[in-house]
């Protein structure tokens, strides 16, 4: 079974076509990148695959569960993590784990809990209040927020961003072993091309509302003649369409 269906999506606002009748699949245990520039329409992707966006038109698939009726039969099966949506402030890092982990029904909490704060290094950061982190800090809380209920399918927007090299990498090794570990699948917005070539299976190109492209990030790279997805991505950006 696939882990996302989506055929014949479309988001339209009144003077915007956000999303414009774009179809893929996500198998379980793969992952899927979702490239484009500001405006290609991720976010809007994302959220209409959270349920948090009622599409115009089209259907989604999710874990088996239509988005549109079995909601949250899908919901507590997945988990989402974006650095740009802030975590309530006044609680401390260990209250929004717990809160979240509440949500989630996850049992034997205190344990998830003392592992993610292992693996994230949240030792130190548990008792502070979240909206006293800095923005790296703010990214570590939310990836681990992400996987409290070790979720069959991951949506991940821009997980490293505000993070230095080396912790970029521990979380990209991280997420590579989650992976192996429990067959999840991984959705994946990022501007970071490197990242995506190392974790990604498949890439859709985005632009406008539209795939503009897709396929393995090797075959991305071969067949615009380019050394790297980078500047595949800057060709398509720059491209002038018809």
């Amino acid at each position: 079974m696939d882990a996302i269906t989506v055929t014949n999506l479309v988001k339209r606002y009144p003077h915007t076509l956000a999303v414009d009748d774009i179809s893929f699949t996500l198998p379980q245990g793969g992952v899927l990148g979702l490239l484009g520039g500001n405006g290609a329409g991720k976010t809007t992707t994302i959220s209409m695959l959270l349920g948090l966006l009622v599409p115009t038109s089209g259907q989604i698939t999710v874990l088996g569960h239509d988005i549109a009726r079995d909601r949250f039969k899908a919901l507590e099966r997945m988990n989402f993590s974006s650095p740009y949506i802030a975590l309530p402030a006044r609680l401390s890092v260990e209250e929004n784990l717990r809160v979240y982990g509440h949500l989630y029904n996850v049992p034997n909490l205190r344990r998830r809990i003392a592992e993610l704060t292992g693996q994230f290094h949240l030792g130190a950061l548990l008792a502070r209040p979240a909206g006293e982190l800095s923005a790296g800090q703010k990214t570590r809380v939310a990836l681990a927020k992400s996987l409290i209920n070790k979720p069959d399918l991951l949506l991940l927007d821009e997980p490293t961003a505000s993070l230095d090299p080396d912790t970029g990498d521990y979380v990209r090794t991280m997420l590579e072993a989650y992976r192996a570990e429990t067959n999840a699948a991984i959705l994946l917005a990022s501007h970071n091309m490197a990242e995506v070539e190392r974790l990604c299976d498949t890439v859709l190109m985005l632009k406008a509302g539209k795939i503009v492209d897709q396929g393995t990030p090797d075959a991305l790279i071969a067949r615009y003649g380019r050394e790297d997805l980078e500047q595949v991505f800057l060709d398509i950006a720059r491209r002038e369409e018809p």
